[in-house]
Order: C-alpha cells, then sequence, then structure tokens
C-alpha cells in the first residue's frame, strides 16, 4: 500500500471493486445525515428498479461506457453490424439514450492501478504545455484546442478536463520555483515522488481534486454519480455519500448490481458478438468482489 494512500478497503475481497477514502466536505449535524440518509436511500432503490426483459439480447445502439484507464481503445469497434457509442460520461447518460434500443458495456481495472495511470496520464498530457513560456500562454494553447472544430480534445473529455488543467498548473508552478531557488543539488530515484519537478504521488491522491474525481471514480460512473452527471439528483446523492462514509455501501450495491448485469449479458453475447477477453474480464472483477 502506498504510504498516505487512504484506500484502506482494497484489502478486502467483498469491497475491492471501492476505493475508500476520507471527507471533502465538512461534517454535519444529525438532521442533516438523516435527510442525506433518506435521499441516498431513495436514489439506490430507484436505481435498482430494472426491467430485464431482452436484456440478454444485442439492440441497436451499443453504449460502451468508457471507464478512464482501462485499456477501452481496444473496444472501439463492434463485432458486425451494430451502432457504437464511446464515451468517458457515466451511467447517467443512459437517461437520453432509448433505453429498449441500448445495450450497455464497460471494462474494469483495478483501481488502484487505475490511480497509478491517471497520475501518470495527468503529468503526460499537462507537460506537453511545457513547451509554452508561462501558464498564461498555455491556458491560451488549451481554450483554442477545447474550441477547434471538428477535433475532440483530451481536455474536453471527463476526467481530463479536471484533472489536466490542475496538473498543468502544477508543473507550472514547479518550473517557476527551479528558476526562483536554482535546481537541486540532486534529484531522487524515485519517479513517484520527484517534488521538485512534478507533484508526488502522495500528494496526488490526497489532494481535494483527485479525492472528488479519481478515488471511487470507476464506482461513481458506473452508478451514474460522476461530477459529470446528467441526473438532476446526482450531485445531491454524491455530496452525501462524500460527506457520510457510511452511505457508500448503497452506491458500492448499485454499481455491483449495475456490474452483475452487464457481466450477464456480455456472457451470453460474448461468443458471436464480443471479444472473448471482454467477458472473462468481466468475470475476473465480479469474482473479486
Amino acid at each position: 500500500m502506498i504510504s498516505g494512500c487512504v484506500f484502506r478497503r482494497l484489502d478486502s475481497s467483498n469491497d475491492s471493486f471501492l476505493c475508500c477514502r476520507g471527507n471533502v466536505y465538512p461534517s454535519s449535524n444529525a438532521h442533516d445525515f438523516e435527510r442525506c440518509a433518506t435521499t441516498v436511500k431513495q436514489w439506490a432503490s430507484s436505481s435498482l428498479h430494472f426491467d430485464g426483459k431482452d436484456g440478454h439480447i444485442l439492440k441497436d445502439l451499443l453504449f460502451f461506457l468508457h471507464v478512464p484507464r482501462t485499456g477501452g481503445r481496444t473496444y472501439f469497434c463492434c463485432k458486425r453490424n451494430c451502432r457504437l457509442l464511446a464515451t468517458h460520461d457515466d451511467y447517467s447518460v443512459m437517461s437520453k439514450l432509448p433505453r429498449e434500443k441500448t445495450s450497455v458495456v464497460t471494462l474494469l481495472r483495478s483501481p488502484i492501478e487505475c490511480v497509478f495511470s491517471a497520475y501518470e496520464f495527468s503529468i503526460e498530457v499537462a507537460a506537453r504545455f511545457l513547451v509554452h513560456p508561462n501558464m498564461t500562454s498555455a491556458a491560451k494553447t488549451s481554450t483554442r484546442l477545447r474550441l477547434k472544430k471538428g477535433v475532440i480534445s483530451t481536455l474536453e473529455i471527463w476526467s481530463w478536463k479536471y484533472l489536466v488543467p490542475w496538473m498543468m498548473e502544477d508543473l507550472f508552478s514547479r518550473v517557476y520555483a527551479r528558476k526562483i531557488k536554482g535546481p537541486p543539488n540532486t534529484y531522487g530515484n524515485d519517479s513517484y515522488n520527484m517534488k521538485e519537478i512534478v507533484m508526488p504521488l502522495h500528494e496526488f491522491i490526497n489532494h481535494p481534486v483527485a479525492l472528488d474525481i479519481i478515488h471511487n471514480g470507476a464506482t461513481f460512473q458506473v452508478a451514474g454519480l460522476t461530477n459529470n452527471s446528467d441526473k438532476r439528483d446526482a450531485h445531491d446523492v454524491r455530496h452525501c455519500v462524500m460527506t457520510y462514509q457510511t452511505l457508500g455501501k448503497y452506491v458500492l450495491e448499485v454499481a455491483k448490481v449495475m456490474i452483475r448485469r452487464l457481466r450477464d449479458q456480455a456472457r451470453s453475447l460474448s461468443v458471436d458478438r464480443f471479444d472473448c477477453f471482454f467477458s472473462l474480464l468481466m468475470q475476473k472483477r465480479l469474482d473479486d468482489m
């Protein structure tokens, strides 16, 4: 386990899918907890309502819910004939799609591996802007990239539209600090702890931005509760769960049920429509839970 990392429940086989963390929001009074408990329970109950009719038939539209850093680009094509929608948006996108004509698939990965990968990718993309003389120039370029027609920039995609600008600002602040203080006499040999150059991993993990987006990221995405959700009640539910950790069990249960449904569908369709690795991966992740 990483020093300072708060993924304590990952050692439990029952909760391996959920990356638990500390509170982001300050605790409130008992009345607020009761309100939050009611809000989360009602959301969980409505989310678990499901019409299983034709659940094992590939429908007209295939929605690939792309959890970041899970190797999802390997699945950006359909087998045989189907229409594919691939996006980093969470499950709430289904509210805008014809549910009776849409099938959903996703890929999962170890939460800790996802955190390492998100950290590395955030640095990789942000570092591309270090060719600019300062943060102001880099920010102007990033804005032009987002507005460029016919091109989807990484800076427009959840969760990178939050993580990359944050990391980019941090990189420039460290460049400026080196100019003022001068380069260090020596650099360490731990690539995850080179604070003179880049934000150390332990700082990344415990920063409010990572707490809000990275921790529980796949769980919230599958449950439709990211900070990019299309559901009206999602942000209130998210706030409650992040404030009161004990309520997280309801989100975890919803996410597990959703994954099992997707696993069952993939298992029945994998022979003629899906790559074999997909159903095997889904089975492994569910067995780990």
